[in-house]
């Protein structure tokens, strides 16, 4: 039996409700981040502390630098939809073989195999 060079319109159908669901958690997290930094810059006793508070700048390095994650996560699985419209979800840019449908579902804008990724460590 020859081996699947993509998935079908019904997998690709199954891994954009996944993607879909992934996206609307990551914006509600990117937003919860950005409403905690805007929070904090908002505050009187950060304004009144200014910049001699090591602690007040460690946690707003901190928000920032989880809500920049949180963005470029967003744009992944962005990227990965459209790859679905593309119809080469799910195939690796290394390998051109398809990624398994466990490691798409565990990482869905996976764009490498487990092969691939591994022979890159």
């Amino acid at each position: 039996m020859k081996d699947k060079i993509r998935y079908s319109d019904q997998e690709l159908a199954e891994f954009d409700v996944l993607l879909d669901q992934k996206i609307a958690k990551a914006r509600k997290e990117l937003g919860y981040y950005l409403a905690q930094i805007k929070e904090l810059a908002d505050s009187d006793a950060t304004k009144l502390k200014g910049l001699g508070d090591a602690t007040g700048n460690l946690e707003s390095e901190r928000l920032q630098s989880m809500a920049a994650r949180q963005n470029k996560l967003v744009k992944h699985l962005e990227n990965a939809k459209m790859r679905i419209q593309n119809k080469v979800y799910g195939i690796c840019r290394e390998t051109g073989t398809l990624i398994s449908k466990e490691r798409l579902k565990a990482v869905p804008h996976a764009t490498l195999s487990i092969k691939a990724k591994q022979s890159k460590i």
